[in-house]
């Protein structure tokens, strides 16, 4: 389970603009989890992006939503990303400090250069206090 689950259900629609959601689910749990976002959220592009990874049994369901006819509330294994869009990386604001740290000898600097091809086609989280790096790949695209 992803240790950066969202701890507020709701969220002003401010925050929620321009935001890369990210709901984790089981094999088992997709089509009921993709039912779920579509119900919820006015999904913007059309596109729900399913991505799986080889270093978790989960998958995880990535898209934004459109402020107009999209719920306020915040699905339950969801959280909220950011991505590098050079080398598809998906990552946590706590991901990337963490990142950062460890490529710096322990200092955060805002300033620093991460070679993101390093981390192509990955989601970047944290766990248990440290970093962990998933690779992914697309499952596959389900248009809404």
């Amino acid at each position: 389970m992803v240790m950066e689950e969202l701890k507020t259900l709701e969220l002003t629609q401010e925050a929620l603009m321009n935001k890369l959601f990210c709901s984790f689910t089981t094999k088992d749990g997709l089509e009921e989890r993709l039912q779920e976002i579509n119900k919820e959220y006015k999904i913007m592009y059309g596109k729900i992006f399913v991505l799986e990874s080889p270093d978790s049994e989960e998958y995880m369901c990535t898209y934004n939503i459109e402020l107009e006819g999209s719920s306020t509330k915040i699905l339950g294994n969801t959280i909220l990303l950011h991505r590098k869009k050079e080398s598809n990386t998906l990552y946590t604001i706590n991901a990337l400090n963490t990142l950062i740290k460890s490529l710096n000898g322990g200092v955060l600097d805002t300033k620093f250069i991460i070679k993101w091809q390093d981390y192509k086609n990955s989601i970047l989280l944290t766990q248990d206090d440290g970093l962990r790096k998933l690779n992914t790949s697309i499952h596959r695209i389900v248009n809404v």
